[in-house]
This record gives structure tokens, C-alpha cells and sequence, in this order.
């Protein structure tokens, strides 16, 4: 007595929609649902894996996991299934990939931990953080 596994098809659609068109709702997305310190990175040539990584911040593992879950239905809405999803049961750290975009939300404390800004962004500029003027909160 066998039953037949079943087969999820992850893939993007052909052809994948522009990267600035998956970047633009990622930032929809996350933007929908209040996500704090919102940085992008580009990764293109310091990555095979993507060329750009967002990362932002939760203020809960239910915050984290519902905006990595908006993420997905955003990029849906653009016909791509992410390639993966992990991190969702703890929800303290949730990745999204979407192939050409890499998605972290993560609580500030692991965030802070496990600096992925500073690990991508070694010699470079540092990232820009989106939708919040940091630098000029800071010179109050």
C-alpha cells in the first residue's frame, strides 16, 4: 500500500518579472505591514545565489511571520512562487527567496546578532536604508 507523494512546483514564472518591478512590491509588501529598518542590498557580483537582499525588522515572531507572509502573497500577485520559505515555525528570523530577490525579516535582536548589512556591505558604502532618513534622525 503505496500513495503517491505530492510534488509542490516552485519556479518562477517565464520570463520572471523585472527586478525592479519584484523589488518595488517586496518593499510593498513589508511596507504593508509596518516592517521597521527596512535595507536593501545589492548583491550582484558578491553572490551566485541573488542579486539582491532585503532585510527588515519585526517587532514580534507574529510580526515577522506575517510579513514574511505578505511578502509571499504580494509575489504571487506578480506570478512568482518563492523557491523557499524557511524559518516560519520559530519566526524570529523567516527567509524568502524569490530567486533574484532574497528576503530576511527578522527580529531586531537577531538582527543585530548576525549583522547581515555588515557582512554584504564589507568595503562598500553602507546600505541604504529605505524609507526612513536614519542618518538625519540621528543628528538631532
Amino acid at each position: 500500500m503505496t500513495t503517491q507523494a505530492q510534488v509542490i512546483k516552485t519556479q518562477l514564472p517565464n520570463p520572471p518579472p523585472p527586478i525592479g518591478k519584484l523589488l518595488e512590491t517586496v518593499h510593498a509588501a513589508v511596507e504593508e505591514l509596518k516592517a521597521k529598518d527596512v535595507t536593501e542590498i545589492d548583491v550582484r557580483g558578491k553572490s551566485s545565489v541573488t542579486d539582491y537582499m532585503v532585510i527588515a525588522s519585526g517587532t514580534s515572531t507574529r510580526h515577522v511571520k506575517s510579513i514574511a507572509d505578505e511578502v509571499v502573497r504580494f509575489a504571487k500577485k506578480l506570478d512568482v512562487q518563492p523557491l523557499g520559505v524557511e524559518g516560519e515555525t520559530e519566526a524570529e528570523w523567516v527567509l524568502v527567496d524569490l530567486g533574484d530577490v532574497v528576503v530576511h525579516v527578522m527580529l531586531p535582536r537577531v538582527r543585530e546578532f548576525y549583522a547581515l548589512e555588515r557582512l554584504w556591505t564589507v568595503g562598500d558604502q553602507p546600505p541604504e536604508h529605505v524609507g526612513e532618513a536614519l542618518r538625519g534622525d540621528s543628528a538631532a
